[in-house]
């Protein structure tokens, strides 16, 4: 790759940048925890701290608009039972492997791919997948309620098969019930049954050039590695919490999880990504940093009972590198995770 086509891909950091980032990355260790993380960066970005990465002639018109929507602020949970119940589902919600441990085979939490806690518009917000539940979905191609819906997040997105239970909670479960109610509460005064602006990730088109897993790889350690990693296995404070999640490998989603299509990932990073500074990476780059994430290796789809050729055929189209060969290597095989 010539000097310009890694200048248009992987965009400019000053040093002053590269220095102010390990400095801010020094401080979350210091304070410890997701949450504080993300009120650190976004405070950074909005002082000018952090700059914006990307080169503005490059980016992209594809910028995801704001949602008009605000759904009831932390100070509004209301006492008694009801709320008990959204403060719990908040807590679960935010530290998954704490709070619903028994569950959880990786170290993800649902705030990891819903940021703020499931608030944040274009970020798959909580308060915009609760009015459209229930609904049908081509994944399993039968009607899903919400709580189907969060049982698919602990199989595929926090591999239940490799947690203690050696599965997701049990139906009816008190771990459904607490993040639905703290789900219907963040959607309070949303409109019923409409896909609301701001809900899901933005759908990126491709671009002319595709999307390119090298190309991909510098994107990375540019401008995610400083963060996850440059082997991609995230981060965890003083006390060992994980306060940047792994990408790839045992600890990360498995290859039956939404994240794990090319596509997918491209909105999330592009409007997410890096934290704090989301839309600042071209549709370009977005598209390449997802296809370098999302061919890497990771935890075994659940879904696959005999060869991953078949499981491809099955499960497994698109913008997706399983059942693909990636630098020698049959992409699917999965990696061992905490219980066999």
């Amino acid at each position: 790759m010539s000097d310009n086509e890694r200048q248009a891909v992987e965009g400019s950091e000053t040093p002053r940048q590269a220095g102010m980032g390990r400095g801010i990355q020094t401080a979350v260790y210091a304070v410890g925890g997701g949450a504080a993380l993300f009120v650190l960066a976004s405070l950074a970005f909005d002082l000018g701290i952090i700059r914006d990465r990307g080169d503005p002639s490059a980016r992209s018109e594809t910028v995801a608009k704001p949602s008009s929507f605000q759904p009831p602020s932390e100070s509004k949970i209301p006492d008694g039972p009801a709320g008990d119940a959204i403060r719990r589902g908040q807590a679960i919600f935010m530290n998954t492997g704490a709070n619903a441990g028994q569950f959880v085979g990786n170290q993800l939490a649902c705030a990891n791919c819903h940021l703020d806690g499931g608030r944040k518009a274009n970020s798959a917000p909580m308060w915009a997948a609760w009015v459209i539940y229930p609904m049908y979905r081509s994944k399993n191609k039968q009607i899903n309620t919400m709580e189907d819906r969060v049982k698919g997040c602990f199989t595929y997105s926090m591999n239940a098969q490799g947690s203690p239970s050696g599965g997701p909670p049990p139906g009816g479960h008190d771990v459904y019930k607490d993040l639905q109610t703290y789900m219907h509460w963040l959607a309070t005064g949303a409109p019923t049954g409409e896909k609301m602006e701001g809900g899901g990730y933005p759908e990126l088109e491709k671009t002319a050039m595709g999307y390119d897993p090298e190309r991909g790889r510098q994107v990375y350690a540019a401008k995610c590695a400083t963060c996850h990693g440059s082997d991609g296995q995230g981060q965890r404070d003083l006390n060992g919490r994980v306060v940047f999640p792994p990408l790839w490998g045992p600890e990360s989603y498995n290859w039956g999880a939404g994240m794990g299509r090319v596509n997918t990932a491209a909105g999330f990073i592009k409007a997410n990504m890096p934290l704090g500074q989301g839309n600042s990476l071209t549709d370009q780059q977005a598209w390449d940093a997802a296809a370098f994430i999302d061919s890497r290796e990771r935890p075994k789809d659940p879904r696959q009972k005999g060869s991953v050729a078949k499981n491809a055929k099955a499960n497994h189209g698109g913008d997706s590198y399983y059942g693909k060969i990636i630098e020698g290597r049959l992409i699917g095989v999965g990696v061992q995770t905490g219980k066999p």
